[in-house]
């Protein structure tokens, strides 16, 4: 396994890098929950740039622990205002339950992987709702920062609101 196409890409992105000195904090005050998923464009979906928005990807865009800090950190020190949750149609994570993904993986794997969790959604719009409700009752977010869930459409490039 070689890396080198990837370094003599960024060295070619390098060359043009024009963020140097950025100081960090979301220019668009926009923090976005999504999927790791590669046909997500985060900034492209939402017309921004570079340096506009804070983003958090993982499996099935849910809002973990790990999420709820980015988005306290992005509140407090960051410059986010808005807050925007977005699974995506046809997701992995809602197509298998967590016991067939565990047999799966353990089968590739050749070893029992019983004990990671992989939090699979059996219903996305109500996990979706929930994980929206998490951001809103956070005790250090609250207020803080309008929250909204949509889910993309990976056949279409929409957000659909939820």
């Amino acid at each position: 396994m070689s890396f080198d196409d990837l370094l003599d890409a960024n060295r070619k992105f390098a060359e043009s890098f024009s963020l140097k000195g950025f100081d960090g904090i979301a220019k668009a005050g926009v923090a976005l929950v999504t999927c790791m998923d590669s046909r997500i464009d985060p900034l492209g979906m939402l017309g921004l740039k570079p340096g506009d928005a804070k983003i958090f990807r993982n499996p099935g865009g849910r809002v973990t622990e790990a999420a709820l800090e980015a988005l306290v950190l992005g509140v407090y020190l960051l410059n986010v205002d808005r807050i925007l949750v977005i699974p995506h149609t046809r997701c992995a994570m809602t197509s298998q339950t967590e016991d067939e993904l565990h047999e799966k993986i353990s089968g590739l794997a050749g070893t029992n992987v019983a004990w990671q969790r992989f939090h699979v959604i059996d219903d996305q719009r109500r996990t979706l709702l929930g994980d929206l409700e998490k951001v809103r009752s956070h005790p250090l977010i609250g207020d803080r920062a309008e929250v909204g869930g949509f889910i993309y459409d990976v056949d279409t490039g929409l957000l659909n609101p939820v």
